[in-house]
């Protein structure tokens, strides 16, 4: 299966964003409130030639991501702690086209959940099936869903995603889980805490998995020291779910890729595992050599 990592623009978010520092409320002012800021991160979107059909992971954002015609009285504080950077031949689906993939042919997309970087390529995909966990839909949807910061009136006409209700029993650490494929080679596991229904990818890859992680953790360093960001509607929820993915990379050799990590197109490229308790110590033959 080839597996495509395609950059749908770019993002810049404060420090406190992407590592949080303290708890509650604070925790939240502290991202929107901190003044430095990171370098441009990608946000990645991931095409998986399967089988079975083309599989999409997550969407990406719109060309207009700066500029939402709906504003929660939060909204400035976002809009200055996370700034896009994408023109309107980045979006998802001309990317595709040259690529000579069809968006038209996409049989699933699988959300790892619905904020505006990750949701904004939706029209690109008319008839796909489109996949989001239950809870993360119903934590999304209407008013509600627009007080919590979710951009769903950016929606196509008439969304009517799939939802994930996990029905399948414990994978590895996982409590529950959902098959895609019907070669059982792609699952869907609960990862909670960066949002109440966040989910990651899972896919076999003889004895490698590669997990496309969504925002489980901003970088691959983060979740190895299991720092959590600054905006997870769940602290807790969020290291848990560092936790379990460190014990399924424990027991298997797992590509880990989260959408916003620098370093995530090249790991899958070379097919870079990751190490659960951080990289190996360099040795030389000279210990006591000075570089």
């Amino acid at each position: 299966m080839k597996i495509h990592a395609i950059e749908t623009g770019r993002v810049r978010v404060t420090e406190r964003w992407r590592e949080g520092e303290g708890d509650g409320l604070r925790r939240l002012l502290n991202a929107w409130l901190d003044k430095a800021m990171t370098d441009w991160l990608p946000v990645h979107v991931w095409v998986i030639e399967h089988p079975e059909g083309l599989i999409v992971v997550d969407t990406g954002i719109p060309a207009d991501a700066n500029k939402p015609r709906y504003f929660p009285p939060f909204m400035p504080l976002i809009q200055r702690a996370a700034v896009f950077d994408i023109a309107p031949e980045e979006e998802i689906g001309p990317q595709m086209r040259a690529r000579g993939l069809a968006p038209e042919d996409v049989r699933w997309v699988v959300m790892t959940h619905l904020h505006q970087d990750h949701d904004g390529g939706l029209h690109h995909f008319p008839n796909a099936e489109v996949l989001v966990s239950r809870e993360e839909r119903d934590f999304a949807t209407g008013l509600k869903g627009r007080m919590n910061g979710y951009l769903n009136q950016r929606w196509p006409r008439g969304f009517a995603p799939t939802p994930v209700d996990f029905e399948d029993g414990p994978l590895g650490p996982f409590p529950r889980h959902a098959s895609l494929t019907r070669a059982g080679d792609v699952t869907l596991v609960p990862t909670p805490g960066h949002s109440p229904g966040h989910l990651s990818v899972l896919m076999e890859e003889g004895d490698t998995t590669i997990m496309f992680a969504g925002d489980t953790s901003y970088t691959e360093d983060h979740l190895v020291r299991m720092v959590a960001d600054g905006i997870g509607t769940d602290l807790e929820a969020e290291i848990e779910t560092h936790r379990r993915i460190l014990a399924y990379a424990a027991r298997r050799p797992t590509i880990y890729l989260p959408s916003h990590d620098p370093d995530s197109a090249r790991r899958l490229a070379d097919r870079v595992t990751l190490e659960p308790h951080g990289p190996a110590p360099v040795h030389t033959e000279n210990p006591g050599a000075v570089a």
